[in-house]
């Protein structure tokens, strides 16, 4: 069992993000791990953060969703968990995986504020509607995790908005994620030099009297220069969004059947037999030339760019061994259905049942609770 633990949280680990470009929500894991009615289990359990994880996928329809969770500094050494469970957030926490604050209440909805980003909660932040009129003003910004027949459910608790729903970053958040910020702390797993990850990848600052601010050290941050440029993109196979991933300035990305790159894409386990026969390991390079998307094929094969979302066959240009800027709405054509590009063009993740990361978890944790 306790095999099948790890490697859920291996799982849920991989759903784990603080790049602005990539969460699609906002979660206060120390409120979620006590969610009791989910399971019947434990007073505690960092599983739960799973289970509402799923929950977030099947409501988007969409597979791989990242969330940007925020850790109350007393929950790694709550006596509720078990020790692994401590061990495995102390190692997201140095890892810049969550964010690790002595209040994250209020740094939940900041954060959901100034990327436009639904909070996953039960609480109703009454105190705080005055601050963030989204909360009582935009339906499927507030969700709720409940218990559900199929599993756990998020409901809107402003209207009957059947999803999270999501809103442009407010103007505050967009000068912020304009900027590198740089913490005193250099081994600040957020802002500090030695952060992992992404390099602009970091996640929003905090404001302390206007001054951003590092939330989890409380020193005002220093301005490091303009933030390189991202996109984010999506796979699509088969009408189905697998996978966002994003292209940045700092960080071009291999997409292909079992790139050999570090953070590439790898599509085999979603191709069929002859796809993966026609798709090289390493099919398509995207990068970011300014604000310009760039791809070059560096397949064997070749690539077509489907030009404005064409799906007519006399209008699609084949490249091989070549490079082209992409246009706002092209996609990139890997194989007949095997699709690449920017994600806002594609609404809807068209996956019924998203693979789940509760996958290995022991039958144990799905108990039914009476009522």
């Amino acid at each position: 069992m306790r095999f099948e633990v790890s490697k859920v949280f291996d799982a849920i680990e991989q759903r784990l993000s603080t790049d602005p470009a990539a969460a699609r929500a906002v979660i206060d894991l120390a409120e979620v791990v006590r969610y009791v009615d989910l399971d019947g289990g434990r007073p505690a359990s960092m599983l739960r953060l799973g289970m509402v994880i799923d929950a977030l996928g099947r409501q988007l329809a969409e597979e791989n969703v990242p969330v940007h969770v925020v850790v109350h500094k007393g929950l790694l050494s709550d006596a509720d968990l078990t020790s692994n469970e401590r061990m495995v957030a102390r190692r997201w926490a140095d890892d810049g995986l969550v964010e690790v604050l002595p209040n994250p209440a209020d740094r939940v909805l900041e954060v959901a504020d100034l990327l436009g980003l639904p909070v996953l909660s039960r609480t109703r932040f009454d105190a705080l509607a005055g601050r963030y009129p989204w909360l009582t003003g935009q339906p499927g910004r507030l969700m709720a995790p409940l218990p559900g027949a199929g599993g756990p459910v998020l409901a809107a608790r402003v209207g009957t908005a059947p999803a999270p729903t999501y809103a442009d970053p407010s103007p505050v958040g967009a000068r912020l994620l304009g900027r590198l910020w740089r913490c005193p702390d250099p081994e600040c797993s957020s802002f500090g030099s030695m952060r992992i990850g992404r390099p602009s990848g970091q996640p929003p600052p905090t404001l302390r009297t206007g001054a951003p601010t590092c939330p989890r050290h409380d020193e005002r941050l220093t301005d490091r220069g303009p933030r390189p440029p991202a996109e984010v993109l999506a796979v699509r196979i088969g009408g189905v969004v697998r996978q966002r991933f994003v292209v940045a300035g700092d960080q071009p990305v291999t997409v292909g059947r079992a790139p050999e790159q570090a953070g590439g894409i790898m599509l085999g386990q979603w191709l069929s037999e002859e796809a993966r026969r026609w798709i090289s390991r390493n099919h398509a390079r995207f990068e970011l030339h300014g604000t310009e998307l760039v791809v070059q094929d560096v397949s064997t094969n070749g690539m077509g760019i489907r030009p404005g979302g064409s799906m007519d066959d006399d209008e699609r240009i084949t490249l091989k061994r070549q490079t082209r800027a992409l246009g706002p709405a092209d996609f990139v054509e890997l194989y007949p259905g095997v699709h690449v590009g920017r994600a806002r063009n594609w609404s809807s993740g068209g996956v019924v049942n998203p693979a789940s990361v509760m996958a290995e978890a022991p039958t144990m944790t799905f108990r039914t609770v009476d009522r």
